[in-house]
């Protein structure tokens, strides 16, 4: 009789077998520069991709100083994708792609500004931020920060000495209406969406004017809040400032054109590889009857001509001011293996 033992040793050193040879695969595959030539094109995925590889290995083995074969990987890629010529197109590196997914914030007051003879004009001051619950208006004039006197004082050196850590005070006079007040301002972190509002009468009729300084995460629910408070508050009908908005989530725009469209299509999207895309309105708008403008310049791009396209297509609003950007196609967030994207 035969022992029984023999069968058992023998699966068992298969099994030992197979799960070195599998060890041994996971391994060359991770590390393609250990295999012969022969190998690793069947391995690698190819000669395209045997050649990036061997490529990568000279320069990490051979050029006079060490070179990170991460670095060497990374930058293959990005150059790929820079050779598309594609203005929206980019590689993000671990780092970046980890920035790109966290919101947008800044440290400060809560206005944008430009340049004035005198120091630094007011042009939007943002909703829910520190200039708001000091009293800050548009049109007003910051002609000193601190002990420092904004006039004659470049524009990057005036934003710097109201710019400081959150938690901390500055101090601003601002010129308005002939007279001058002093304001002390404890600065914040901001998170964008950033809105402005506020009410306008014109002709003796009450209108809501609204600010969108982007179609980020949230944007909708800061605008709807902005748009029927200006309703609660008497507004005859709507201003819709898009100007400069260079754009953000196609969700967003989505969100933002149902909030004054009631239904029908927003956007379609269409992709060489993906399936076509029709966004609907979600309901839920503001009565028809209140009338809308839309105002845009050169700097609306992207989400902010969704939107502007579907109120003008709905006949939901006029749109005022110069040709938009003109951007046409939509991106996407492609993350890699590596944490990059």
């Amino acid at each position: 009789m035969r022992s029984p033992r023999r069968p058992y040793t023998l699966a068992a050193a298969a099994v030992v077998a197979v799960l070195g040879l599998l060890a041994l695969g996971l391994f060359l595959g991770g590390h393609p520069e250990d295999l012969p030539g022969f190998m690793r094109s069947a391995f690698v995925g190819g000669e395209r991709s045997a050649l990036v590889a061997e490529a990568i290995d000279t320069v990490s083995h051979d050029y006079y100083r060490p070179v990170e074969r991460g670095s060497l990987e990374r930058a293959s890629v990005s150059g790929m994708v820079a050779s598309l010529h594609d203005p929206y197109s980019i590689y993000l590196s671990p780092r970046e792609y980890k920035g790109f997914e966290e919101p947008a914030t800044f440290t400060g007051i809560g206005v944008t500004i430009k340049p004035d003879a005198a120091g630094l004009r007011i042009l939007h001051v943002f909703n829910h931020s520190p200039a708001a619950r000091a009293g800050l208006k548009e049109g007003d004039v910051i002609v000193k920060v601190g002990a420092t006197p904004l006039k004659g004082v470049s524009l990057a050196k005036a934003v710097s000495l109201i710019k400081g850590p959150p938690g901390t005070d500055v101090m601003l006079q601002v010129s308005r209406a002939g007279s001058v007040k002093t304001f002390t301002i404890t600065r914040e972190t901001i998170v964008t969406p950033i809105v402005a509002s506020q009410m306008r009468t014109v002709s003796g009729k009450k209108i809501g004017w609204v600010y969108l300084a982007a179609f980020s995460e949230g944007a909708h629910a800061e605008v709807a809040e902005a748009v029927h408070t200006l309703l609660r508050e008497g507004a005859r009908g709507v201003v819709l400032d898009l100007r400069g908005n260079g754009g953000g989530l196609v969700s967003e725009a989505q969100r933002i054109a149902s909030l004054f469209i009631e239904k029908g299509v927003i956007v379609t999207m269409r992709g060489r590889a993906t399936p076509t895309i029709v966004l609907h309105a979600l309901g839920g708008a503001i009565p028809a009857s209140i009338p809308m403008v839309v105002l845009v310049d050169r700097s609306t791009a992207s989400a902010a001509e969704i939107v502007t396209a579907a109120l003008q297509d709905h006949k939901r609003a006029k749109v005022v001011g110069t040709h938009t950007f003109g951007k046409g196609v939509f991106q996407e967030l492609e993350p890699l293996a590596n944490g990059g994207g």
